[in-house]
């Protein structure tokens, strides 16, 4: 490591505070391997994931790092989704980014690049080719704008309907390819005795987010996502959204009412029980089933809609990853390169069970075969649709997120959520 005199004296998402102060002249400088006397540095590192296992894992790693480098300090601060998400949003607009953090691609990462207070990459990553090689490149997409790459991808994940195929078998069923056999399915389930047949997480709006997104590309056209996707050309006067939300409502009225009154969690655990034959999840839960159970479960892609004019084999989701403030010290892009590296990928995937995006980091020996096989879905898929609320403005994603739980419980109409979604694109416009 390089010097650098740097003495950071606060700390991040909080008032300034001496908390990480240096308190004496005897503790600014520590003895190197080498001899030479360094100026202690500190790395503020934000995550999500406050639960096990990663909360550990990450602890462990900046450890690990902070022993390799005595020089360096690392302060980690992780809080769940919603709250990282505006967590986030709060330090960007003060200038108080922490230096090394997590960031969902797409709209959520191009909304913190438009701070101008993101590290771009280009430069770092041209000078190692041997690092930036290490990355399956398809994945940066989400990262770049402007043809300028803002951040390491480093998890990759996919959605799916998961199913019991035990059921499927007992009731002569076959993963369905289109929307109307699906709808079969859901009807033959019924009928076998299963109320709910299809369980959901609805107090989760992200989770609705996701199945919103997912059936609005498959019917839109690109050309019409492509301008109200875009918060200053969007209009979403296209019929095809009010279809998109009949369909929504549509596959609610196989989930019950408890859906309304869980989180995806109990969902998945739900599903895991055996109480529920499918459900739609990520790839990043697989372990978290296989943990439960020895259930013989696999998954389908979202069925084809009949009509639709988007890409019809496109598989939801997308990679998330690690950016860096513009004032972040070379420390931490080391410590980036650290917590990319092969390595670490392969320790994080057999720990956690999520798949990543470095070449080399998941194989037949650190994860089980079912994820691997999703690991071949995902890099091999036709097409990827980022994840909706982070495809489209937040407060366009918001409207449809609240719009599908009044949707499930009966208290809205597919038209009168556009009707807030056309008058806040036209907000948004001007």
């Amino acid at each position: 490591m390089g010097l650098l005199v740097l003495i950071i004296s606060f700390t991040f998402g909080c008032s300034k505070s001496n908390d990480n102060e240096i308190s004496s002249e005897n503790d600014q400088n520590v003895v190197s391997e080498t001899g030479a006397k360094d100026e202690q540095v500190v790395i503020n590192f934000f995550h999500r994931w406050p639960n096990e296992p990663r909360k550990s894992f990450y602890q462990e790693k900046a450890d690990e790092f902070m022993a390799l480098n005595p020089n360096v300090k690392i302060n980690i601060d992780a809080v769940l989704n919603d709250s990282y998400k505006e967590k986030i949003r709060v330090l960007v607009s003060n200038d108080d980014l922490p230096d090394i953090f997590t960031s969902w691609s797409d709209s959520f990462a191009l909304n913190l690049v438009k701070s101008e207070r993101i590290m771009p990459l280009d430069d770092i990553l041209n000078a190692d080719p041997d690092w930036k090689n290490s990355i399956i490149a398809s994945q940066f997409s989400g990262f770049t704008f402007d043809d300028v790459t803002y951040g390491v991808p480093f998890t990759i994940d996919g959605k799916a309907f998961f199913y019991n195929k035990s059921v499927f078998a007992e009731n002569n069923l076959k993963a369905p390819k289109t929307y109307s056999e699906f709808i079969e399915v859901l009807d033959a389930l019924q009928a076998a005795g299963y109320e709910t047949p299809i369980v959901e997480g609805l107090t989760n709006a992200w989770a609705i987010s996701h199945y919103e997104g997912t059936i609005l590309q498959r019917l839109l056209d690109p050309s019409v996502t492509e301008v109200d996707y875009n918060e200053a050309t969007g209009t979403f006067t296209d019929p095809g959204y009010v279809r998109g939300l009949e369909i929504f409502k549509e596959l609610t009225k196989y989930m019950g009412e408890v859906s309304t009154a869980i989180d995806h969690e109990t969902a998945r655990n739900m599903f895991a029980k055996g109480e529920s034959p499918i459900v739609y999840m990520q790839f990043a839960e697989i372990k978290m089933v296989e943990d439960q159970t020895d259930m013989d479960f696999g998954f389908f892609n979202f069925p084809s809609i009949e009509g639709g004019k988007g890409d019809q084999n496109a598989l939801t989701g997308a990679p998330e990853g690690w950016m860096l403030s513009k004032n972040a010290p070379q420390e931490a892009v080391e410590f980036l390169k650290f917590l990319t590296s092969k390595e670490t990928a392969y320790a994080f995937t057999k720990a956690d069970g999520q798949l990543n995006a470095i070449i080399g980091g998941v194989d037949a020996e650190n994860t089980s075969p079912i994820s691997m096989n999703a690991f071949n879905i995902v890099t091999e898929a036709s097409a990827t649709a980022p994840w909706f609320d982070n495809a489209v403005n937040i407060n366009i994603a918001d409207i449809f997120m609240r719009g599908g739980q009044s949707l499930a419980t009966g208290e809205l109409t597919p038209e009168e959520i556009m009707e807030e979604v056309q008058a806040e694109a036209d907000r948004l416009r001007k």
